[in-house]
């Protein structure tokens, strides 16, 4: 029986092309994409691999309990594993974003894409281009306009203003212009709330009501989590009450069983779980089938890492939602770009006019540069079921 033999730990830090201001962080700058990325390989040397991101030395620690936990298990145990997951989540944080490298070993060893593995028939995606950064009125009309000229038909924008009128002109201005080109959706961080380094304003039912009525009367495609994520009433009676679908779902750790109870209480009409964060490919999956059942949509997020983008494509992929959603392209240029993002691949995951063409290589589909990942990322740990290193000398270093 094939089992787990070994795993690694890098810290990747790769530079962006230009300074990116992600809107669910307040008064952050990233000069950089920054993750911690994990290999794990087999007794018959397959390899998968996954990765989350990292704000620096936050995971020093992770690997005794990955030896400790997963190495002498099988890769095809996905229940047992990721009842590992859930032990590891007693020590703090669950890590979900590990699941998919045991999907990348068994696509692999199954000679398959990995969305084929899971039963998905289509090759290609369209797509919605997801903008990641707040933007005055002119200059988002001009992006909008870009992506436009690029073969997107959808494009998701983003606000977080104190002021609701200033969030509701914003939406109204980019619909009115872009109306009858491209349809238009908006997302409003609201469901988790990241005030390290600036506060950001916490919307109440009664506001996400109004901001719901207004992107209903100029025609947008959803609303993303105008609601804090545990307020799960609350979002049900929004979505109750909106005129336009209100979406979410991303970071709802507790996975399945979190998502299944908000799904039959009705909190959105499109659930987005990540599997990087939302119970892994398997219980996003399983949420999909009873967004069937319910008669409600699905489609995942995928603002994380170049891993996270790949492992929700073969999600949707699978999922059967792919004729008619769309899934999520991230790009806000100058700073945030695929080549950046992409860094330690050898091909990065680029659209083409709007669609993205599925990896039929096996597994997750995607190459490791091993030279990239030498000048960008360092080996902190290193183990197998014989011997374990950890190497503080070289994580010291990461800032």
């Amino acid at each position: 029986m094939q089992v787990l033999d070994r795993v690694e730990l890098y810290h990747v830090s790769a530079p962006l092309p230009a300074p990116f201001a992600p809107s669910w962080i307040p008064g952050t700058i990233r000069e950089k994409t920054t993750s911690c990325v994990v290999r794990f390989i087999t007794d018959d040397g397959v390899d998968g691999w996954s990765a989350f991101p990292a704000a620096g030395r936050e995971r020093a620690g992770l690997g005794d309990l990955l030896a400790s936990l997963f190495l002498g298990e099988s890769p095809t145990d996905i229940d047992r594993l990721s009842e590992r997951i859930h032990i590891m989540a007693v020590g703090g944080n669950f890590n979900w974003w590990i699941e998919p490298a045991f999907w990348d070993i068994n696509a692999k060893t199954a000679n398959m894409p990995l969305y084929k593995l899971l039963g998905g028939t289509h090759d290609r995606l369209k797509l919605y281009a997801s903008s990641g950064e707040l933007r005055e009125p002119a200059a988002r009309r001009e992006e909008a306009e870009a992506r436009l000229s690029e073969g997107f038909e959808t494009m998701k924008i983003r606000v977080h203003d104190w002021d609701e009128a200033v969030d509701i002109a914003h939406i109204s201005d980019v619909a009115t212009h872009m109306a009858g080109r491209m349809k238009i959706a908006v997302d409003c961080n609201q469901a988790f709330r990241l005030t390290q380094n600036g506060d950001a304003p916490l919307w109440s039912l009664d506001r996400a009501k109004r901001f719901a009525d207004a992107a209903a009367d100029v025609g947008l495609a959803w609303v993303e989590e105008p609601l804090f994520g545990e307020w799960h009433e609350e979002m049900a009676e929004l979505t109750a009450y909106s005129r336009v679908p209100i979406a979410g779902g991303e970071l709802h750790f507790a996975g399945y069983s979190e998502l299944a109870r908000m799904l039959r209480m009705g909190a959105y009409a499109i659930f987005q779980p990540d599997a990087m964060w939302a119970g892994g490919v398997k219980q996003c999956l399983d949420i999909a089938k009873l967004c069937r059942e319910a008669g409600l949509k699905f489609t995942p997020h995928c603002w994380s890492t170049s891993f996270g983008f790949i492992v929700n494509a073969h999600v949707f992929a699978a999922s059967g939602f792919a004729d008619e959603m769309l899934y999520e392209y991230p790009l806000s240029p100058p700073g945030w770009v695929p080549e950046a993002r992409d860094a330690i691949f050898k091909t990065p995951l680029l659209h083409n006019r709007g669609w993205f063409d599925m990896p039929q290589a096996p597994g997750l589909g995607v190459e490791i540069d091993e030279d990239k990942l030498a000048k960008y990322g360092q080996c902190f740990f290193r183990a197998s079921r014989r011997e374990v290193h950890w190497m503080p000398e070289a994580f010291a270093s990461i800032a």
